[in-house]
């Protein structure tokens, strides 16, 4: 059974970073691509960023040159570095994990975490 579990979520001002990272366990996710939502209340989940297992990166127009994605195989994990944090950004952000498929979709997931809260005041 895998399990993802986020980590790194907070409060910050606007302009500051956060890194959020995710852990998996139950199963190596160095074959599978995985990627990272974010669902602000009232509105749906949205893409943020993916990473293919070949490190091939995809990020959502809205935080292009903001946040950078990256994964560490051999520990399993995959990060997210927020920078320049603006309110907009504040959300639930959830981390995924599927075998192959189109990164930016939701449905396109098998696994996902339970999410980390980020909040960026203004």
């Amino acid at each position: 059974q895998v399990q993802l579990v986020e980590s790194g979520g907070g409060s910050v001002q606007a302009g500051g970073s956060l890194r959020l990272s995710c852990a998996a366990s139950g199963r190596d996710l160095s074959s599978y691509e995985r990627g990272w939502f974010r669902q602000a209340p009232g509105k749906e989940r949205e893409f943020v960023a993916g990473i293919r297992w070949s490190g091939i990166t995809y990020y959502a127009d809205s935080v292009k040159g903001r946040f950078t994605i990256s994964r560490d195989n051999p520990k399993n994990t995959v990060d997210l570095q927020m920078n320049s944090l603006k309110p907009e950004d504040t959300a639930l952000y959830y981390c995924a994990a599927v075998r192959s498929g189109a990164l930016n979709f939701a449905a396109t997931y098998d696994y996902w975490g339970q999410g980390t809260q980020v909040t960026v005041s203004s």
